[in-house]
């Protein structure tokens, strides 16, 4: 599996906006795309204008495809204003043996 994890700091008059838009984006995905399997949205119990995302998908080619859907312009353009800074990294999920 192929796992996105993504982590915003969004600009604070922003945040309660980019929460709305970012949960609907991860349903969205979920729903729309066949090998998207998790987009979990975590805020930050310190900073709530922290989120992070944790995604997983078949692998990286899937997650090319979500890149290039609509729905993913259409939030990446949404909140494009909203966020002060992005950060992503890329791994691997290793299976264990239960």
């Amino acid at each position: 599996m192929f796992v996105v994890v993504v982590e915003f700091t969004i600009r604070d008059e922003f945040t309660e906006r980019f929460l709305e838009r970012v949960m609907q984006q991860a349903q969205d995905s979920v729903k729309l795309e066949v090998n998207c399997h998790v987009i979990d949205v975590c805020v930050c119990l310190e900073t709530s204008n922290r989120v992070l995302l944790y995604e997983v998908y078949s692998d990286k080619a899937a997650f090319d495809v979500h890149l290039a859907s609509a729905h993913f312009h259409d939030f990446s353009e949404a909140v494009q204003e909203w966020v002060s800074d992005k950060q992503l990294s890329t791994f691997e999920r290793l299976q264990s043996g239960n």
